[in-house]
């Protein structure tokens, strides 16, 4: 029941009930597309009169999951895996163990075979040692920090396991001289303060052209300040705590230190003096290029805005990290268009809006923001193996 399945996703996460069920609404699109497809992408594939390429399932898959999304992401990683005919061992997250306990009750009771689908929870450590140290798996998918990536990656190498990695992000938005800001700073503030930032996806750094740049900060901090925020069960709330303490704690580190460096907070900044994980959508100006709030991902509702006064410098300063994973950009001039869409170093790059992930597009990181691709076509070919047949006509 997708109703109680969002209840326990949000009293776990924190995120709004409607969120938690816009969440689980996107996971099941993302099972439909890929059941719909899974025949099709297992066809064999001409390649001429005498060559043929023969999809075949890689076996079993290792998908590790986090908390942040928990549901859309288990979809994404199980829907392709089982489409491609790979038995899944799935590591739930602990933090949101709801999710991966609804899916695979769901799976089991639309007629799963028994140990198609397995579910595992423990110490996260320990359970990826002992996939990844047995050559029975063969593909490992993961969402998570670069950190933990690496880490997994290194394991992997051991038995050549495939790998299948999206990791950090820090996304820039430019926004251009001409862009209107009647339809960016609703789409910025909607996609940042959802899930209270806590999206490898989110914007994090905002560019303005400096003549629209006064007026950009004046509106953007006005729409932060009056976003309400209380618990996820509240239907008027439309932004929840944060996940953890350890999230609270990110936040101070790096606006006290995005402070100590000279930089000024124009809203928020402290948490919020009340019961629970909350922390208020901040806006930082005026923030040196060596803070770490400019590096390190912030996974929460920071967001730090400053003025850009060429296109080379706004594209300069979105590259500026090592992360490359989305990008966004509000314009309706075609040479900044081209500029952005070829400079950006990012696996996707949006054009004057801010969405989630499609269910039917590849996506994937670059940089340090990992490899590999989920989504599509190329999300499914992730778990196979293209066997390239030669020469059937001496079969007759």
């Amino acid at each position: 029941k997708m109703g109680d399945a969002a209840k326990d996703l949000s009293t776990e996460q924190g995120k709004t009930i409607a969120e938690a069920t816009g969440e689980y609404a996107r996971a099941v699109e993302t099972l439909e597309w890929n059941g719909t497809h899974a025949e099709e992408l297992s066809a064999p594939i001409p390649m001429g009169p005498n060559r043929m390429i023969v999809p075949e399932p890689l076996g079993v898959v290792a998908a590790f999951t986090p908390w942040n999304y928990p549901a859309v992401l288990i979809a994404r990683k199980l829907a392709p895996a089982l489409a491609a005919g790979c038995p899944v061992i799935l590591k739930g997250a602990e933090e949101t163990p709801s999710a991966a306990v609804h899916f695979v009750e769901a799976l089991r009771q639309a007629g799963i075979p028994d140990g198609v689908v397995n579910l595992v929870f423990g110490v996260p450590v320990q359970i990826s040692r002992h996939l990844l140290n047995s050559p029975i798996v063969k593909v490992l998918t993961f969402t998570g920090s670069t950190e933990v990536g690496k880490q997994l990656a290194k394991l992997a190498a051991n038995n050549l396991q495939r790998c299948i990695l999206e990791l950090g992000g820090h996304s820039p938005v430019v926004v251009c001289e001409d862009a209107d800001l009647a339809t960016a700073i609703p789409a910025i503030s909607e996609y940042k303060f959802e899930c209270a930032g806590q999206s490898c996806n989110a914007p994090s750094r905002i560019l303005v052209a400096r003549p629209l740049y006064e007026e950009f900060l004046s509106r953007m901090t006005e729409v932060a300040r009056k976003i309400k925020i209380g618990p996820p069960d509240d239907p008027a709330t439309e932004m929840g705590p944060m996940a953890n303490a350890r999230r609270i704690e990110a936040m101070q580190r790096l606006i006290e230190d995005a402070v100590d460096r000279g930089a000024r907070v124009e809203t928020g900044g402290t948490r919020l003096d009340q019961q629970g994980f909350y922390w208020p959508p901040t806006i930082l100006t005026g923030v040196p290029k060596d803070a770490k709030v400019l590096h390190d991902e912030p996974f929460g509702p920071i967001l730090t805005v400053a003025p850009f006064d060429t296109i080379e410098e706004a594209i300069e300063e979105a590259n500026a990290t090592e992360y490359g994973l989305a990008a966004y950009f509000f314009t309706g001039v075609a040479d900044a268009k081209r500029a952005l869409i070829g400079g950006l170093a990012a696996g996707a790059v949006s054009v004057n809006y801010l969405k989630g992930v499609s269910r039917d597009a590849p996506y994937g990181g670059v940089k340090q923001s990992g490899y590999g691709y989920e989504g599509g076509e190329q999300g499914l070919r992730s778990f196979q193996s293209l066997k390239l047949v030669n020469g059937l006509g001496s079969f007759g």
